[in-house]
């Protein structure tokens, strides 16, 4: 169903004038909100600015194009005297990022159980592949990472902001860019520098592995603070911790099945982020590598780009750019 233009007057009436901020960004806010029907939303109220008028154009175009259970739904929107509001179902269990990142070295639990990580993970790659095959355009999210992906009441996944999505017409995925998207420590090489490829779907898939490599991590993959240099970039550290065919060392995991998938998100991940894009696979093989056998998964080449910042101080940027 196509979302309902509301107006300003209506938004501040289904979120008691701006009562309940559930969230904020650098486009925004967000708010909890009810419709008439009863029914919950959340409100992003955008910020005004020439380009945030582009992001929400650009929002409102791609995900009505879409419908499938791993993509949230847009209900209705509000374009009036420069005012800007996206009203999408509301997510009872917020975004992932706040369920996998734990900054308490102290603490040995994981927010969710890795059955249910392993999950989010497929239900995430479904999402991303629908955009990629099986939309009548194909769309390209460019900002895939925890914080754009939102859980509802059974911890399903449903990836959100299509703020910077770019539709596709040609069928091999490849788009001209004139600037770089997405976000740091997530973006592929080649968005930023065309020298490491041309930017695709497959753009995708290297945000979608660094994005499950912290969901196995419970970390950012980058951590300036870690103890020991080599703790620095997660990837480097773990694919030494499989090269080595040592113990993950991970939290949390208490039984065999859980160290296979543990290992199977790793590996995945780790195919997902290497430097030549034609060598990542298709969200549509990530989904077979989860799905399929640990003993059908071998460990990838290491990724070029794998090296950490040489110093606490180096920014995130360092880690993809430092051959």
């Amino acid at each position: 169903m196509a979302p309902k233009r509301y107006s300003y007057s209506d938004v501040k009436k289904m979120t008691d004038s701006f009562r309940n901020k559930i969230g904020q960004g650098g486009f925004g806010s967000v708010y909890r909100g009810k419709l008439p029907d009863g029914r919950l939303v959340a409100v992003k109220l955008l910020n005004i600015s020439k380009e945030k008028g582009e992001e929400f154009i650009n929002e409102v175009v791609s995900i009505t194009r879409t419908s499938h259970v791993n993509i949230v739904s847009l209900w209705g929107f509000c374009y009036e005297s420069g005012k800007r509001a996206l009203i999408y179902e509301f997510m009872c269990n917020g975004s992932l990022e706040k369920l996998i990142y734990d900054e308490d070295p102290l603490r040995s639990w994981r927010h969710l159980a890795w059955e249910k990580l392993y999950q989010i993970a497929i239900g995430i790659a479904q999402g991303l592949e629908y955009l990629h095959c099986r939309c009548n355009t194909q769309i390209l999210h460019f900002d895939v990472k925890p914080h754009n992906i939102l859980l509802d009441e059974d911890f399903c996944p449903k990836i959100s902001d299509f703020g910077l999505a770019k539709l596709c017409h040609r069928k091999d995925g490849v788009v001209s860019m004139w600037d770089a998207r997405g976000t740091m420590g997530y973006v592929a090489p080649e968005v930023f520098n065309r020298n490491f490829g041309q930017v695709s779907s497959k753009s995708d898939v290297y945000s979608y592995g660094m994005m499950i490599l912290e969901m196995v991590g419970g970390r950012k993959n980058i951590n300036a603070t870690a103890s020991r240099t080599s703790k620095i970039y997660f990837p480097h550290w773990v694919y030494k911790r499989l090269e080595l065919a040592e113990d993950l060392g991970l939290q949390g995991i208490a039984s065999k099945e859980e160290n296979e998938i543990a290992r199977k998100m790793i590996l995945v991940g780790l195919w997902c982020i290497q430097t030549d894009p034609s060598h990542r696979p298709s969200m549509s093989m990530v989904i077979n590598m989860l799905e399929g056998s640990i003993e059908g998964l071998q460990i990838p080449p290491k990724p070029v780009l794998s090296s950490p910042p040489r110093s606490p101080a180096d920014s995130s940027i360092s880690a993809l750019i430092d051959i």
